[in-house]
C-alpha cells in the first residue's frame, strides 16, 4: 500500500470557508464512491458547516482530561482501524491535548497518510511557522500554533479559500463566524480591513511561491531549459566593480514597471577562489540589492558568461541586465566582452547593456596604478634590483675575454626579467625588458657602443627578446599576484576559522579579544558598549578586554572596528592595512554575534516545556496567592478597626492605621508587580541590559527603594569590590526584593545583614535574617520562604544576567546568596567605597 494523498485548503483568515470547503469536497468524493470519514471536524457553531457535514460517517471522538476540564481530540487509533480511503481532518496546526500519542495534529495526519490514507484538511496561512512573526507584525497577535513549512511543502495539492476583505467582515456582523459577544473586538482588532488585505496577499504570495516550485520541478523532470515568461525575472551581472549600484538601481526601475517582478543579482567567483574585487563594494551593493526587496547570489566557475546563462536557464530568467565592457578596444579585438558573449547566448532572454561611467571610452584614458597588485614597497624593489642587475651583468659579459653572442646575453638578460616580474610585477618587468634590449644592442650589437643596428636579424632577435620578455614577466607578474592573493586568502580563512571555532566551542569573550589580539600583533583590544541611555554624552563600558592598557573609549584607539550603533571594536598598536582593516571588520562582526549569542542565550530545562512552562505557572499562582492572601488581610483588618473608631481624640491611632493599610496594600501591589515582571521574563519580553555595574551603587539604590526599613539594614562589604556585570535596573530590583523580605522576617534587634566577597571572578552577595550563626549549613530551604514570590522572581532574574541564587540555613536563620560575574576577570579592580553602612 503506497502512501496517502494531502490535499490542503488553505485560508488567509477565520471564516473564509476552509471547513464547508472541506467537507463540500468529502461530500464529492464520497458520490462519487469514494469511503470517506470525518476524523475531526470543528464547525464553531456554523450552521452551514455542520448542514454540510450531514450523511458524512464521523469516527468518535477520544474523550480526555487534562487539568479537571474535559477534552475531545480526533480518535487516531479509530481512524486507522476503520481504514477509509479518505479522511477529513480539520486544522491541521492545532496542538493536541497533552495524553494523547502526538503532540501536533499534524502528526497525526502523518500517521494517516503512511497508512495509505488520502487526508483533506484545513490551515490558515498565519499558522505557518516562517509567517508567524510577520502575521505578527501586521495583526499585533502571535499564533501559539504553528506548523512547519515542510509540512504544507509536502501536501500533493493545496487550494486557496478566499474571501475579500469587505466580504468576510459582512460574515462577521451578520454572526457566520463569531459568537455575538466577540464580534466588535473581532472587527476592530484583527478584522481590520487592512490586516486581511495584508493577510490576503499573504496567502496569495505564498501559494504563487508554491506553484512556482511545482513548475521549476516540472521544467525539471522533462528536462526544458527554455525560459517560460510566467513570471519576469530580472538579473543583475555583477562584478563587483564601481558600476554595479548603477546597474542594480537601473534593473529596480524596470522591475518596478512591472507588479510581481522578482529581482536577483549574480556575482561569479572564478574557481581558484582567489577575490579579484574589493569585498567591502560588493557587500554594499548586496545591501543596496536587498534594501531594493533583490536577493544575492553567488556562484563558482570558470567562465563568467557560461556560469551566468546556466544560472538564468535554472531561475528561469526573463531578463539580463549587464554593465557596458570597461576594457579597450586592443583587449576587446582579442576576445568578445561579457556582455557581447551573453547576447549570443541568451537565446530568448532579453538582455540589457547599460551604460556608466567607468565604462571604456566614457572618461579619459587611465593607466592602471603601477604597484596595484603587489604593493608599492615590492615595486620600488623590483625596479631597485633590475638598476643593479642589469649593469652589473652586462659589465662581466663585456669583460670576458671570448666575444660573448647576442643570443647568449639575452637570454642571461631574461632572466633577470623573469626575477624582476616575480618581485614587482608586469610594470618593472616590461620597463626591465627595454633596458635589457637597449643594453645589449648598445654594448654586444655590431656597431658597438652605439644604438644603431648593421643585422636585420639581430634587429629580429632584440624585437623577439622584448616580446617575449614581455610576455613572460606578465605570466610571472600575474602568478606572483595570485600567489600572494591566495596566500593572504589562506591566512584569512584560518584566522575567521579560528575565531568561529572559538565561538562555537562556547569560548568567552575577553579569550575571543585575546585571539584576535595576537591574529592583528595589537597591543591591546577591547570590546566597547555604549550605554544608550546615557545623554547627550556617550558613556562606554569594557565589556571584554585583552592587552595591556586596552582602550576604555574609541576616540583612546589607534584602530577602531563599529558593530553596530552601540558595539565597537578599539585597538592600540600599529596601524593597519586596507586588507587587514577589512578582515577586523568581519571578525569584529563575528564577535558582535558572539556577544549577542551570550546575552539571548538562557538556561535549558530538561522535560517538555509546555509541561515545565504549565508547572512554574501553577507554582506561581499558589505562591502569588499566599504572598498576597496575608498582606491584604491587615489591609482590611487595619481599615475596618479605622470605620469603627469615633472621636478626634484618637488622631494619633488613626494615622497609626493608616499607615499599616497603606504598608499592607503597598506590600500586596508590590508582590502583583514582582508577578506582573515574573510573567514577562518566562515570556521573554523582559528587556535586558548588560552592562558593568557598581554594586555599591546598587546598593544605595536599593536601600533608598526601602526607605526608612533600610537604614535597619547592616552592610559588610570589604573596602574595594569590582564592577559585576548586570542589569542595573533588575540588580537593584533583586536587592530590593531580597532587604524587603529579610526585613520582614527579622526581629527587631537582629537586624539583617549583607556581605559580599569575590570568588573565582564572580562576585557573591549575601542576604542574612533572624539569629545568625558560625557556620553555614548548605541545603534546600523548604517552605514558604524559598518559594515565596519574591524570592522566586530573584532567583530567576539573576539566572537571566548569568548569575545565580542560593538559598541556605545559618544558624537557625535564613540565607539568600546572589552570585554574579564580576566584570574583572582576571581579578578584582580598585572599586569605590560602601554607599551606606550601618
Amino acid at each position: 500500500m503506497g502512501r496517502g494523498r494531502l490535499r490542503i485548503f488553505l485560508g488567509a483568515a477565520p471564516g473564509v470557508g476552509k471547513t464547508y470547503a472541506m467537507l463540500a469536497d468529502g461530500q464529492r468524493l464520497r458520490a462519487l464512491g469514494a469511503d470517506v470519514v470525518v476524523g475531526l471536524v470543528e464547525p464553531h457553531g456554523r450552521r452551514p458547516t455542520a448542514a454540510m457535514a450531514e450523511g458524512l460517517e464521523t469516527v468518535p471522538r477520544r474523550t480526555l482530561w487534562h487539568r479537571g476540564a474535559r477534552f475531545t481530540e480526533m480518535d487516531l487509533d479509530a481512524v486507522l482501524a476503520r481504514g477509509p480511503q479518505v479522511a477529513l481532518v480539520d486544522e491541521l496546526a492545532h496542538s493536541n491535548v497533552p495524553g494523547t500519542r502526538n503532540a501536533k495534529r499534524w502528526q497525526d495526519v502523518a500517521e494517516l497518510l503512511d497508512a495509505g490514507i488520502d487526508v483533506v484538511t484545513t490551515l490558515n496561512v498565519q499558522h505557518l511557522e516562517s509567517l508567524n512573526d510577520v502575521v505578527r507584525q501586521i495583526t499585533g497577535v502571535r499564533q501559539q500554533e504553528t506548523l512547519p513549512d515542510e509540512v504544507a511543502r509536502g501536501a500533493d495539492q493545496i487550494e486557496l479559500v478566499d474571501l475579500p476583505p469587505e466580504v468576510l467582515r459582512r460574515r462577521m456582523v451578520h454572526g457566520d463566524i463569531y459568537p455575538p459577544d466577540r464580534i466588535e473586538s473581532a472587527l476592530t482588532h484583527y478584522f481590520r480591513v487592512g490586516n486581511l488585505t495584508a493577510l490576503r496577499e499573504i496567502a496569495l504570495l505564498w501559494l504563487a511561491d508554491r506553484v512556482e516550485e511545482g513548475l521549476q520541478r516540472y521544467r525539471a523532470e522533462h528536462g526544458i531549459v527554455a525560459p517560460w515568461e510566467t513570471r519576469e525575472r530580472i538579473l543583475v551581472g555583477l562584478s563587483g566593480g564601481p558600476e554595479g549600484e548603477t546597474l542594480i538601481r537601473r534593473a529596480a526601475r524596470i522591475s518596478a514597471r512591472t507588479p510581481g517582478t522578482e529581482l536577483l543579482a549574480l556575482h561569479v567567483v572564478p574557481e581558484d577562489g582567489l577575490a579579484r574585487v574589493a569585498p567591502a563594494e560588493l557587500d554594499g551593493q548586496r545591501t543596496l540589492l536587498e534594501s531594493l526587496g533583490g536577493s544575492f547570489h553567488q556562484i563558482t566557475g570558470e567562465d563568467v558568461v557560461a556560469a551566468l546563462l546556466r544560472f538564468a536557464q535554472v531561475e528561469n530568467v526573463t531578463q539580463i541586465v549587464l554593465g557596458a565592457s570597461r576594457h579597450g578596444r586592443l583587449r576587446s579585438l582579442l576576445r568578445a566582452g561579457v556582455g557581447e558573449r551573453t547576447i549570443k547566448g541568451s537565446g530568448p532572454i532579453d538582455v540589457h547593456i547599460v551604460t556608466h561611467e567607468e565604462a571604456a571610452g566614457s572618461a579619459a584614458l587611465r593607466l592602471p596604478r603601477p604597484g596595484r597588485g603587489l604593493g608599492a614597497r615590492r615595486f620600488a624593489v623590483a625596479l631597485g634590483a633590475a638598476v643593479v642587475l642589469l649593469p652589473l651583468l652586462t659589465w662581466l659579459l663585456a669583460m670576458e675575454r671570448r666575444p660573448v653572442g647576442l643570443a647568449d646575453v639575452l637570454v642571461i638578460h631574461l632572466l633577470v626579467v623573469v626575477v624582476v616580474a616575480l618581485v614587482g610585477g608586469v610594470y618593472p618587468a616590461v620597463l626591465t625588458a627595454v633596458a635589457a634590449a637597449l643594453l645589449a644592442d648598445y654594448y654586444f650589437a655590431a656597431p658597438l657602443h652605439s644604438l644603431a643596428i648593421d643585422r636585420p636579424e639581430e634587429i629580429l632577435a632584440l624585437v623577439v627578446f622584448v616580446v617575449t620578455a614581455v610576455l613572460v614577466g606578465t605570466a610571472a607578474g600575474s602568478a606572483a599576484r595570485d600567489t600572494r592573493r591566495a596566500a593572504r586568502a589562506t591566512a584569512e580563512a584560518r584566522t575567521l576559522c579560528r575565531l568561529a571555532s572559538g565561538v562555537l566551542r562556547g569560548q568567552d569573550l575577553p579569550a575571543l579579544v585575546e585571539l584576535i589580539r595576537e591574529n592583528f600583533g595589537l597591543r591591546a583590544v577591547s570590546l566597547l558598549e555604549r550605554d544608550a541611555r546615557a545623554s547627550p554624552v556617550p558613556h562606554w563600558y569594557v565589556v571584554a578586554s585583552a592587552g595591556d592598557h586596552p582602550p576604555e573609549r574609541p576616540y583612546d584607539a589607534d584602530v577602531e572596528s563599529p558593530v553596530d550603533d552601540r558595539l565597537t571594536l578599539a585597538a592600540r598598536g600599529p596601524g593597519l592595512s586596507a586588507d587587514d582593516r577589512r578582515l577586523l571588520d568581519a571578525c569584529a562582526a563575528e564577535l558582535g554575534l558572539a556577544h549577542a549569542r551570550g546575552r539571548l542565550a538562557g538556561p535549558a530545562g530538561p522535560g517538555d516545556p509546555l509541561v515545565e512552562a504549565e508547572r512554574n505557572r501553577a507554582a506561581l499562582l499558589l505562591a502569588a496567592g499566599r504572598d498576597l492572601r496575608a498582606p491584604l488581610r491587615t489591609a482590611e483588618d487595619a481599615l475596618v478597626r479605622l470605620r469603627r473608631r469615633r472621636g478626634p481624640e484618637r488622631e494619633a491611632e488613626e494615622r497609626r492605621l493608616l499607615d499599616t493599610a497603606r504598608g499592607a496594600v503597598h506590600r500586596a501591589a508590590q508582590l502583583v508587580a514582582d508577578l506582573d515582571d515574573l510573567s514577562r521574563l518566562h515570556a521573554g519580553a523582559l528587556d535586558l541590559y548588560l552592562r558593568p555595574v557598581d554594586l555599591n551603587e546598587a546598593l544605595g539604590a536599593a536601600l533608598d527603594d526601602l526607605g526608612p526599613g533600610g537604614h535597619s539594614i547592616v552592610l559588610r562589604l570589604p573596602e574595594y569590590l569590582p564592577d559585576v556585570i548586570a542589569d542595573a535596573a533588575l540588580l537593584t530590583r533583586v536587592l530590593t526584593a531580597l532587604g524587603a523580605e529579610a526585613l520582614r522576617h527579622s526581629p527587631p534587634d537582629r537586624p539583617p545583614v549583607v556581605t559580599a566577597e569575590t570568588r573565582n571572578g564572580r562576585v557573591a552577595i549575601r542576604v542574612a535574617d533572624g539569629p545568625g550563626g558560625d557556620g553555614v549549613v548548605p541545603a534546600r530551604v523548604s517552605g514558604s520562604r524559598a518559594d515565596s514570590l519574591s524570592v522566586r522572581l530573584s532567583r530567576d532574574l539573576a539566572e537571566v544576567m548569568d548569575g545565580s541564587l542560593r538559598t541556605s540555613r545559618k544558624g537557625g536563620g535564613f540565607v539568600v546568596t546572589l552570585t554574579l560575574p564580576s566584570s574583572a576577570p582576571g581579578g578584582p579592580r580598585r572599586g569605590r567605597r560602601p554607599a551606606r553602612s550601618a
